[in-house]
């Protein structure tokens, strides 16, 4: 039924309760979203043209982006577990285990993960005590230093030394917090907060000396403590020189015999612990000493000497010892790019690269891989090599081959796919690649991979995210400017190359700060294309770690033209679908988009934005499945009902109603053979309920039963399930209510036996 009344007349929705403070969405910046130029009305034929041109470029854009986010959608369903699973912390510090360490993810960190991660710290001395006396003095300190040196193990040491050992900690993003926190005024007394892996500030004008006095003394005023973690680049900054101690990791056999103090003992020959404390000796990251100390006490010396070996960098770097020909250096290189796809894919990306170095072989500069000066190529005559026969004499130990199903091909079907033989191997490639060889191979690499990302199909384009991540371990800088900056403003598949490196990157946990800070600086003022490649990008495992952020720059984002505004509702909806296996983000992004909409004036453009976000989520399906989201998290997050509720009042009395409508009777159709959420479903209804006035409600009644009458939606067991929404709650209604919403739900009868 048509919307002919004002959707913010006098019946509007009652104030929805505050929520969290952290929930916070930031103003909009004001630009209208498809405001009509001045003069519109008066359009002569030229600019009827340009404007039927405009139209024509936005509808193409607009197709482009649906591309991209259909990519996006596939490449969560697949590597989901990727995105939000468990992290790989090799290099996290003093046996944060397998998981993320504490504080990763801005929140607070209970006294119990603190525990956790510190079960095995040794203070490194005299480092340690100097950053403590200047805690003490500034209640401000600055650890700076190598990655993976027990940064981070290091500033909750301090936190737990100066508060005690059951005071909550708080952790804050990474990305421009400094600024921010010396303009606040919300710090709280007796409080302990770390910044984790600090990337300076975005903002052109950045924080200043006074600023870090000002937040210097209100943190000591209030009793309150900040220690960050940053590069050594930190300490450059005039800013913050003051408050910067060089950090070191402990001495590691001090560290082992600390480990096998509080370990069950593992007897050994002396041979070998003479051979185990060498090893130790020579290692330089704490998480690799304490691994080997736990590996020690479980499995014994041998295990132990094996993690510490680690004869994956042995087989690598023997590979590469011997300067290989091109023959064997470019498929390797290729491999690293495009493990795991199909072989005849991956010789026809090899074969390319190869072609990109010959052509840079023609400038004149020496070949790619030749030893000694040597003119000649082993690449011609290439067809008479019995190229996938020698490959396994050409990397012994390195590469694999196994057949994997194809994602887009017919169930059953497998190719056969070269893979390394184990993950870490192709990290080392990288690694190797980088250190050994310079401008005349990562040129033609470089030109190979951003081909890679504007023509590969979407197999090809995952692949390349992975390894450029990887990449980013070792060359950060030369992967943002090279690379991410020229996809991020590129065509849709570039833009979601460009997304995937990043969300890769946060599966490194130093690295995810500086994803962070690369999509912020696409938000702010870098063209549409930028920002779209940044919604796109804070979705998946970017969003699941900097939460309240993402919201808000999403938020932020929606209120901009048209075209990046349907992109961040777009990742919002995104986030939401992920979030199926972690019931706290799901809450959280429903509670979000309930405040921004709650607290938006009746008829403003902020309320129009927010209710047009509102029901895309209320729309939403689940990845895997065609059941909507709304259903997944009635039957699995009790909490959900009463956002779900509030959101659906919202929306059934505003211009989207009918969409609303058809949403709620999705869900029931989902539900109707379901008994376990019949209690879930009748909460849904008091929810809407209790927002609506008794007009409202008998509006909803009218409504639903004329929508339910659809073959889609007229189905057995959907009508009774409606029931259940609406007449459970007769009898909070009053009696004048009570008539039309019973008569309106029985004079349409809902449809028993057909099928829709």
């Amino acid at each position: 039924m048509a919307d002919t009344s004002d959707p913010d007349d006098g019946s509007a929705v009652p104030p929805v309760s505050a929520f969290d403070e952290d929930v916070v969405p930031p103003a909009p910046d004001g630009e209208a979203i498809g405001a009509p130029e001045a003069g519109a009305e008066a359009l002569g034929p030229d600019s009827e043209r340009n404007a039927a041109a405009e139209r024509r470029k936005e509808l193409d854009e607009r197709e482009e982006d649906d591309r991209g986010y259909d990519d996006l959608r596939r490449v969560h369903q697949l590597v989901n577990n990727n995105f939000y699973g468990v992290v790989d912390a090799a290099g996290a510090a003093f046996g944060f285990g397998a998981a993320s360490s504490p504080g990763l993810a801005p929140g607070t960190i209970e006294p119990e993960e603190t525990r956790r991660a510190l079960r095995f710290y040794v203070p490194p001395q005299p480092c340690f005590d100097d950053a403590l006396g200047k805690l003490r003095e500034g209640a401000l300190v600055v650890l700076t230093g190598q990655d993976n040196c027990g940064r981070g193990a290091g500033a909750l040491a301090l936190l737990r030394r100066v508060l005690g050992e059951e005071a909550k900690l708080r952790s804050l993003s990474p990305a421009n917090a400094l600024a921010e926190l010396a303009a606040s005024r919300d710090l709280k007394p007796g409080q302990g907060y770390v910044i984790f892996d600090y990337v300076g500030e975005l903002r052109p004008e950045a924080v200043q000396a006074y600023e870090i006095g000002r937040l210097s003394a209100e943190l000591g005023r209030r009793k309150s403590y900040l220690v960050v973690t940053s590069g050594d680049t930190a300490c450059r900054r005039l800013a913050l020189r003051d408050h910067c101690v060089p950090w070191q990791a402990p001495d590691p056999v001090e560290l082992f015999e600390h480990c096998r103090g509080k370990l069950p003992c593992a007897g050994f020959e002396p041979d070998t612990e003479k051979e185990l404390l060498d090893r130790v000796g020579e290692q330089q990251r704490p998480a690799d000493v304490v691994a080997a100390a736990v590996v020690l006490s479980r499995e014994g010396a041998e295990a132990a000497l094996d993690t510490l070996r680690d004869r994956h960098r042995e087989l690598v770097q023997q590979w590469f010892r011997e300067p290989p020909t091109a023959g064997d250096l470019l498929p390797l290189a290729a491999l690293a790019f495009l493990e795991g796809i199909p072989e005849r894919t991956f010789e026809q990306g090899c074969a390319a690269l190869a072609a990109h170095v010959r052509n840079w072989e023609q400038s004149g500069e020496t070949p790619v891989g030749e030893p000694d000066g040597s003119t000649g190529t082993s690449l011609r005559g290439a067809v008479a090599d019995q190229s996938r026969a020698r490959w396994r004499d050409r990397a012994v130990g390195l590469v694999t081959t196994e057949h994997r199903l194809g994602p887009s091909r017919d169930a059953g079907r497998s190719e056969r796919c070269l893979i390394f033989t184990s993950p870490r191997i192709r990290e080392l490639v990288i690694a190797e690649l980088h250190d050994l060889y310079g401008y005349e191979l990562w040129y033609p690499l470089r030109q190979w991979l951003g081909e890679l990302a504007l023509l590969g199909d979407l197999d090809t384009r995952t692949e390349v995210a992975r390894g450029v991540a990887l990449l980013a371990r070792y060359a950060l800088v030369e992967v943002d400017e090279n690379l991410l900056t020229v996809w991020s403003d590129g065509i849709t598949s570039q833009r979601v190359t460009a997304a995937l490196t990043l969300q890769f990157m946060c599966d490194v946990e130093h690295l995810a700060p500086q994803a962070l800070n690369i999509v912020l600086n696409w938000v702010d003022n870098r063209g549409a294309g930028r920002a779209v490649t940044a919604a796109m990008a804070l979705t998946g495992r970017l969003g699941s770690l900097y939460r309240l952020e993402a919201f808000n720059w999403l938020w932020f984002l929606t209120n901009r033209g048209e075209r990046i505004a349907f992109s961040a509702r777009r990742s919002l909806v995104l986030l939401l679908q992920t979030a199926e296996q972690d019931p706290e983000r799901a809450l959280l992004i429903l509670r979000y988009v309930r405040t921004v909409t709650a607290r938006a004036l009746p008829g403003s453009r902020e309320r129009s934005i927010a209710l047009r976000t509102a029901v895309q989520l209320l729309e939403a399906t689940r990845l895997e499945a065609a059941e909507p989201v709304a259903a997944a998290l009635l039957r699995t997050v009790p909490d959900s009902v009463r956002h779900l509720g509030a959101l659906w009042a919202e929306v059934l009395h505003s211009s989207n109603r009918s969409r609303a409508v058809s949403a709620l009777c999705r869900l029931l159709v989902q539900l109707r053979d379901d008994p376990s959420v019949i209690g879930a479903v009748r909460e849904l209804g008091e929810a809407i309920r209790n927002a609506m006035s008794p007009q409202q409600w008998a509006a909803l009644c009218r409504h639903l039963s004329i929508a339910l009458k659809h073959p889609d939606y007229a189905i057995p067991g959907a009508h009774q399930l409606a029931q259940v929404l609406v007449g459970s709650l007769r009898g909070r209604a009053s009696a004048e209510s009570r008539r039309p919403a019973a008569s309106l739900m029985s004079t349409v009868p809902f449809p028993s036996a057909q099928g829709g």
